[in-house]
C-alpha cells in the first residue's frame, strides 16, 4: 500500500476534481463568493487532503477513518452541485461532467475502504 498520497489514483483524480470546480465557480456570481462558491471549494478540497492527511497516518485505521471523511466531503460535494444546478448558477454540462467525475472518486474511495478493511499489512 502506498504511503505517499501522491502515488494514489484516488487522490490524483480528487486533486484533479478541486481544480476542475476552481476553474467552474470562477463564473458563479459575485455574490454567492462567500456562500455556495466557497463552501463547494472548500467542501471538494477537502476530499483530496483527508485522503493525504489519512495516508500519512500511523496506522491503518486511521487512515480508513480519513477516507470516510473524505467520502463525506464527497457528499456534500454532490448536495452542493445539486443546489447550484437548480438555482442555474450551474450549467448542465459542467454539473453532468463534475458529478461523473464526483461518482468515480466516491466509487474509489470506497474501494480503497473495502482493501483497507480487509488487507493484513
Amino acid at each position: 500500500m502506498p504511503r505517499d498520497h501522491k502515488e494514489l489514483e484516488v487522490w490524483k483524480k480528487a486533486h484533479k476534481l478541486a481544480q476542475d470546480i476552481y476553474a467552474v465557480t470562477k463564473s458563479f456570481p459575485k455574490d454567492e463568493m462567500y456562500g455556495l462558491t466557497a463552501q463547494l471549494r472548500r467542501a471538494t478540497v477537502a476530499i483530496s487532503t483527508n485522503i493525504a492527511e489519512g495516508a500519512a497516518r500511523q496506522s491503518r485505521k486511521e487512515f480508513i477513518q480519513f477516507c470516510y471523511i473524505a467520502r463525506g466531503s464527497a457528499s456534500e460535494v454532490d448536495s452542493l452541485l445539486l443546489v447550484a444546478k437548480g438555482l442555474g448558477i450551474l450549467l448542465p454540462d459542467d454539473y453532468h461532467c463534475l458529478n461523473h467525475d464526483l461518482e468515480e472518486v466516491s466509487r474509489m474511495l470506497t474501494n480503497l475502504i473495502k482493501s483497507l478493511q480487509t488487507s493484513r499489512s
